[in-house]
């Protein structure tokens, strides 16, 4: 950025004043990536030890918070496993279809924007 004339630099306060020739953008500030929720969804075959296996495997809950969701998954009909940007959320919804497909359980696992 040079105004031509290399014996006569722009004088420090150039900066302060702006330079009006300048051409200014307004950006976005960088927002956060989407998030969503992975549920899982209550059904009336699917074993609690094996719900409570998934969201210690697959969403790598300790074994108490992996049965508190398990019950409200019960109680309630769907529990929150976890929340993620979108790429990981459909990945471990994913996970969880085959992981019960493999054990012969009919367990859903959805997701949902935040």
């Amino acid at each position: 950025m040079s105004d031509g004339n290399k014996n006569n630099p722009p004088s420090a306060d150039w900066w302060e004043q702006g330079d009006t020739d300048a051409v200014t953008q307004d950006r976005d500030e960088p927002r956060e990536p989407r998030k969503y929720r992975v549920l899982l969804i209550n059904d009336d075959y699917t074993t609690m030890e094996f719900v409570v296996m998934i969201l210690m495997t697959v969403f790598h809950h300790s074994e108490q918070e992996a049965v508190e969701i398990m019950l409200k998954v019960h109680h309630e009909g769907a529990g929150l496993a976890g929340v993620y940007s979108f790429d990981v959320a459909e990945t471990k919804v994913a996970k969880v279809h085959s992981l019960a497909r493999q054990n012969q359980f009919p367990l859903r696992c959805t997701l949902e924007p935040e």
